[in-house]
């Protein structure tokens, strides 16, 4: 059942599946891997090593020390590539794909995105498709970001999903090729989301939290409780696709206030 070559549209879903799964999850007896080799009529045990695969290529595992699986495919590093190099058109194909495999709606009514008022901000004239194209791929930015941390807000360790957000460390209308690149999120609670974006804090290099001077001033028991606490604490750091430090930095300089 296995003895034939991935096909493209096969990695592409495989990818994707990658993206949503913890490393430490990636298992012939997880689920979601189970579901999608009965799909592609392939073994479990094939699937989650294609997704090692995939793991052996991600540079967020290999600076923490973490190795895939040996003797990667051609075909797999492409597809890692054309990800990593085209985060925009990959994730709405791979949604598209995964959507069509899994016979699943790939956005609801209740689902909710970070950075949605970006959605309805899209110039008057453009076709629907950009606007359909903008909220999957927001959705799928979200699903990612929120699994690599596993569902916990990387201060507080808040695990309730209604209140967290996959938030941007560079804004989303500053760059556009890392708008939905993973390593460009972390995963916030909503007033820390809304804290982060408006640079009243920030994280350095260390992924140590700071405050700004601006929240200081503000000396009462809510401020000492939501931020003073938390300064110079390291973030819950994600399973993959950790900060990129010039992400970080361009944070530092343009958004935080000092």
């Amino acid at each position: 059942m296995d003895r034939r070559n991935w096909i493209r549209e096969e990695l592409v879903v495989a990818f994707n599946l990658y993206c949503k799964i913890p490393f430490s999850k990636i298992s012939s007896k997880n689920p979601q891997i189970i579901q999608l080799a009965n799909i592609i009529e392939r073994t479990p045990s094939a699937v989650s090593w294609k997704l090692a695969n995939f793991a052996s290529l991600d540079p967020s595992l290999l600076e923490r020390g973490i190795a895939g699986a040996k003797n990667t495919g051609k075909l797999d590093k492409e597809i890692f590539d054309e990800f990593t190099n085209n985060w925009s058109d990959l994730s709405y194909e791979s949604e598209m794909l995964f959507s069509k495999y899994f016979k699943e709606e790939s956005i609801t009514a209740k689902e909710q995105y970070d950075d949605e008022e970006q959605i309805y901000q899209i110039r008057e004239g453009q076709v629907r498709e950009t606007i359909v194209k903008t909220r999957i791929n927001q959705s799928f930015f979200r699903k990612v970001v929120l699994s690599s941390y596993e569902n916990k807000c990387c201060i507080t360790g808040i695990e309730t999903s209604d209140l967290l957000i996959a938030s941007h460390i560079i804004p989303w209308s500053k760059d556009e090729k890392n708008r939905l690149n993973p390593q460009n999120g972390i995963c916030l609670n909503s007033i820390h989301d809304k804290a982060f974006d408006k640079g009243l804090i920030t994280i350095d290099k260390d992924f140590r939290i700071i405050i700004s001077p601006k929240i200081k001033n503000m000396l009462n028991e809510s401020m000492k409780t939501f931020f003073y606490n938390f300064e110079g604490k390291t973030i819950t750091l994600p399973k993959k696709f950790i900060p990129n430090e010039e992400f970080i930095f361009y944070h530092n300089n343009n958004i935080f206030q000092r």
